[in-house]
């Protein structure tokens, strides 16, 4: 496997599937974003078009530089064009959609080809099965926005190779990251540590010890860039208490991080912060 790395493909053209491949693109790397579904493909250019157009209102680019980023992006529908050295996942978190993608990827990729997943709380170990040359395949988690966030967790499964994590930790710093390595373990390091902030705020609020108002503002007082609750309606409800419960139950329903009923009846509501302009707080249509 090489170091110098110069395509990714991103697999998965959702928030943050864009937000890694237009990353990628903005550090000189040719990027092919792969999705099956032409609307979500539509969605991501319109949405890199548009960031690439308020960097230049603000003077962070050139016209010049709006015009290269976005010709080293290309976007698809074919499986057969999903083919890079390093191929990044980020589409739903679940076992089987995962481990599927990657092998039918396997049939169009070299042995040599880097298989990362962006998920969040799934054992990278698991994926790892049945995928030919397991050794190839990574944890490489992104975070929300991923243009503008410095962090990416490089996690390394059971059959992970030296060679595999040497390589998506020098592609994460190439992409202007800040890579932390870990080893493989429910929630990694961020989601482990982080997943009390969000349960104790929601615990507070359901006791009515204070509005989400006034627990986040309180946090954010301190030190905390955002509080939960505002923090929670960004990453979108549903992929918070998703990985809430999949850490719950990777370490054996501890009961002080049992998922919180109040998150719960939220996503049973639709109602899933930013992107459905509803969740701890209301939110203005987006144009």
């Amino acid at each position: 496997m090489q170091h110098n790395i110069n395509t990714i493909c991103v697999c998965g053209a959702g928030t943050m599937g864009t937000g890694i491949a237009l990353c990628a693109a903005q550090h000189g790397f040719t990027a092919i974003v792969f999705d099956i579904n032409p609307a979500t493909l539509a969605s991501s250019q319109a949405s890199v078009q548009q960031t690439l157009r308020q960097l230049l209102a603000k003077q962070k680019i050139t016209a010049q530089q709006q015009h290269d980023i976005f010709n080293r992006l290309s976007f698809t529908a074919h499986l057969q064009q999903a083919t890079a050295p390093l191929i990044i996942e980020a589409i739903v978190e679940q076992y089987a959609a995962k481990q599927q993608l990657f092998q039918q990827l396997a049939t169009i990729n070299g042995h040599n080809c880097i298989f990362a997943s962006n998920t969040s709380s799934l054992s990278i170990t698991q994926l790892q099965a049945q995928i030919p040359h397991p050794h190839r395949v990574v944890g490489m988690h992104f975070f929300n926005p991923a243009t503008l966030m410095k962090l990416v967790e490089v996690v390394k499964g059971q059959h992970t190779s030296a060679t595999t994590i040497q390589t998506a930790t020098a592609v994460a710093t190439a992409m202007g990251k800040t890579a932390v390595q870990c080893t493989n373990s429910p929630g990694f390091i961020v989601n482990r540590v982080a997943r009390p902030y969000y349960l104790e705020a929601m615990r507070l609020l359901q006791q009515g010890v204070a509005t989400p108002q006034q627990i986040d503002a309180i946090l954010e007082s301190t030190g905390f860039k955002m509080g939960p609750f505002k923090l929670m309606d960004l990453i979108g409800i549903d992929v918070n208490h998703t990985v809430s419960t999949q850490l719950w139950e990777a370490l054996g329903h501890p009961p002080r991080l049992q998922p919180a009923a109040l998150q719960q009846a939220l996503v049973d509501a639709g109602q899933l912060g930013r992107k459905t302009g509803k969740g701890f707080y209301h939110y203005q249509p987006q144009p």
